[in-house]
């Protein structure tokens, strides 16, 4: 048997999980939860993610967890020996370090703008309800101005924990991608060179070349 990943393909948090799959060689099965039915919130969906959320992961032995970021971090800690290493030794606390707070850059600085701007966008479209126009141009101006931050962080180093991909840098694709979908190119803007480096060499990874489009 192979790990069940319980998520929509095209759901950005289902991809992110997926990505770090085929980072590591983890064979999975994808079971498909249809959104547009509410089958994430039915109740055998929420008896293992609560907050009726894709994705989640069941094992082998029974073993489930959910949200994306967590699940990441669990495998590429057990399959720490296959696949692109993407995160580092627990035992080197510097580099471990170095990671988590790249990671914390990810969440705080760049995923709430980015997906925010996709929510009033996109999702709610998608769900009959009109955007706030004013606060995706609000959510735009400020993720500018973090992502000044990062082109000085990229003139230094490769990737965002140092000059090693890590699971920090992944976590931007599946929303930075959807920036680029609805027109927005802060991530290809050449007034951030080391910036636009960094995007152009995560997004051609072969793992996310595999995903993009589906889980």
């Amino acid at each position: 048997m192979v790990l069940k990943l319980y998520g929509s393909p095209l759901s950005t948090c289902t991809r992110r999980v997926a990505l770090v799959c085929k980072e590591k060689n983890i064979p999975y099965e994808l079971v498909v939860v249809d959104l547009s039915k509410g089958e994430h919130k039915a109740s055998a969906f929420v008896a293992n993610q609560p907050f009726g959320q894709v994705p989640y992961i069941v094992e082998d032995d029974g073993f489930t967890l959910f949200e994306s970021r967590a699940i990441a971090r669990y495998l590429a800690l057990k399959y720490a020996a296959q696949g692109v290493p993407i995160l580092p030794a627990v035992s080197d606390f510097k580099a471990h370090a170095l990671f988590e707070q790249a990671a914390s850059i990810e969440l705080t600085n760049f995923d709430p703008f980015a997906s925010g701007i996709a929510a009033e966008k996109v999702f709610k479209p998608l769900r009959g309800i009109d955007g706030n126009a004013a606060l995706a141009a609000s959510l735009q101006t400020q993720l500018a101005a973090k992502l000044d931050a990062y082109d000085k962080i990229f003139a230094r180093q490769k990737y965002l924990a140092g000059d090693n991909v890590t699971l920090a840098d992944l976590f931007h694709l599946p929303y930075g991608a959807m920036l680029s979908t609805m027109g927005i190119n802060l991530l290809e803007d050449p007034s951030r060179p080391n910036l636009v480096r960094w995007w152009k060499d995560i997004t051609a990874r072969p793992s996310w070349q595999a995903v993009k489009d589906g889980a």
